[in-house]
């Protein structure tokens, strides 16, 4: 929009605003530059035809002047003491309008005559004659209007003293070109508002796609965005999207930056949402934390408070027992936390290559040691290396907590069987007992961080449980290796299974031995 002035009758100036070309939409701009450029090329057109025409009349009219002079001259040189003879005008076929004149030295006009439709020739008047006069007899083509006969072409010849002029009138060749141009201007005007018509209507629907496309972008600059809303955003339809157009790579890009903006609002929502449940998750660790630690905590300050007392209701030996005993749940539930904390943090583990098979033996010997009340297996069927690259005293803890939950949460004489598997590039460790099982409601959540079972595998004694942490260290110490850990339980089956990717040289050793296999 352009501001421009105006001076109103009671002489205030007020400024109005007039649309600039420029601000029209791009339809009505390519509307008015190809109907200014087909108007353009009409003129152009027109004014060349109208004078190619019109040069081409006049040769034509010259030829005509030129041929009646000649034979006017030939006429008159019969008779070159006759200054008045004319009468070849009187000739048949002579067109009307046709004058002749003799002519002396000085151009002045001794006789001339003009042909009469159906009459004889007619003399012509002084001034008709005075209009005549002054050529010189050099064969050069003018232009004279005459009176009361109106514009003619004229020449003079000679020919041994004898001066002749002839002239033909112009009037139908002005004719003919005012024709021309009326002609030209109708067809010119038809054919453009023809063409615009057909401009107007293909522009329409060539830029309707692109109609659509603004539309979609602005369906899109209403929607709730900051907000988060990801849902319901509007899309360039299919066929508005085709990368041969212009259009049609426009609503390409349109629906591709669409995507893009979803994928990103969709990505901070989840992110929001992760961060939502980790504060909750933060909370909850800490509240449960909390109250692990309260326990021991209250239980040391109870035993210490009796014995500053001396009420002698406890022995200082057992009291230090249980002080001690406190205390190693209290470092054990720490140790805990800081290694969860630490494996939260992405903190590098120790990386060395570790057998599994000795690793898991050596974790079960311990386990047979701890709880002879159980029945204890190991099974090894390996026909290559079960060796993982790792931490090995984590991946130690990893089994000893499986084996150590098995026992806690089982009655005597349960079977736990550990299991170490190699093949395609993993390396599987299974520890399963035939006990009661995981209640069904506690196995979508067992790996949570302060997570206990209740009824079988609930804790006997503040003793006899751990805290809450042993799956979660397990599932954060796999999960820093690479690899998972799953669980599969129904009364009289439980079995847990960590899936470990192989060191590149079990992987070595596997192909070795298939191709070995595949030799035989």
């Amino acid at each position: 929009m352009r501001t421009r002035s105006i001076r109103t009758r009671s002489g205030r100036t007020r400024s109005i605003r007039t649309r600039s070309i420029r601000t029209r939409s791009i339809r009505t701009r390519l509307l008015v530059f190809v109907s200014a450029t087909l108007v353009g090329v009409c003129v152009a057109m027109g004014v060349i035809t109208t004078l190619f025409q019109h040069a081409y009349l006049m040769g034509n009219l010259d030829d005509r002047v030129l041929d009646a002079a000649e034979r006017a001259l030939a006429g008159a040189s019969s008779h070159p003491d006759r200054e008045g003879d004319l009468t070849f005008l009187r000739e048949t076929g002579q067109p009307a309008g046709l004058l002749s004149a003799r002519v002396d030295e000085d151009g002045a006009i001794l006789s001339a005559a003009v042909v009469v439709q159906d009459a004889p020739p007619r003399d012509l008047g002084t001034g008709q004659r005075t209009a005549l006069a002054g050529f010189r007899a050099d064969g050069a083509m003018h232009t004279r209007n005459v009176p009361g006969l109106g514009t003619y072409r004229v020449t003079v010849l000679v020919d041994g003293g004898v001066r002749v002029l002839a002239g033909l009138p112009m009037d139908d060749v002005q004719d003919m070109i005012s024709e021309l141009v009326m002609i030209e201007t109708g067809v010119a005007a038809a054919g453009l508002v023809a063409a615009g018509c057909v401009c107007a209507v293909v522009i329409r629907r060539q830029l309707h796609p692109l109609g659509r496309v603004a539309a979609t972008a602005a369906a899109v600059s209403r929607a709730p965005l900051g907000h988060g809303e990801v849902t319901g955003l509007t899309r360039v339809p299919e066929g508005d999207t085709d990368p041969a157009t212009e259009a049609g790579q426009v609503g390409a890009a349109l629906n591709h930056l669409l995507d893009q903006v979803e994928s990103s609002l969709a990505e901070r929502q989840r992110g929001e949402e992760r961060m939502r449940r980790s504060e909750e998750r933060m909370r909850r660790f800490l509240a449960d934390a909390s109250h692990e630690l309260r326990t021991p905590l209250a239980s040391i300050a109870g035993y210490a408070e009796l014995m500053n007392r001396g009420t002698g209701r406890i022995e200082p030996v057992l009291a230090w027992r249980r002080v001690s005993a406190e205390s190693a749940r209290m470092t054990g539930l720490v140790e805990d936390l800081l290694l969860l904390a630490r494996l939260d943090e992405d903190r590098p583990l120790q990386s060395a290559e570790v057998d599994l098979a000795a690793l898991v033996a050596e974790a079960v010997w311990e386990a047979r040691a701890a709880g002879g009340g159980h029945d204890w297996q190991l099974e090894l069927s390996l026909e290559v290396p079960a060796l993982v690259t790792g931490d090995a005293a984590r991946l130690h803890q990893v089994v000893a907590n499986l084996l150590s939950n098995a026992r806690t949460h089982t009655p005597a004489g349960t079977r736990v069987t550990a299991s170490v598997e190699s093949a395609d590039g993993r390396c599987v460790i299974r520890v399963h007992d035939n006990g009661p099982g995981i209640p069904p409601a506690l196995l979508p959540t067992v790996f949570e961080r302060f997570t206990r079972a209740d009824t079988s595998r609930s804790r006997a004694d503040a003793n006899s449980g751990g805290s809450g942490l042993g799956l979660a260290v397990a599932t954060a110490i796999a999960g820093a290796h690479g690899g998972h850990i799953q669980v599969n339980s129904v009364p009289g089956h439980t079995e847990f299974t960590i899936d470990l990717p192989a060191s590149m040289e079990a992987g070595v050793a596997e192909r070795a031995v298939a191709g070995n296999g595949a030799s035989v």
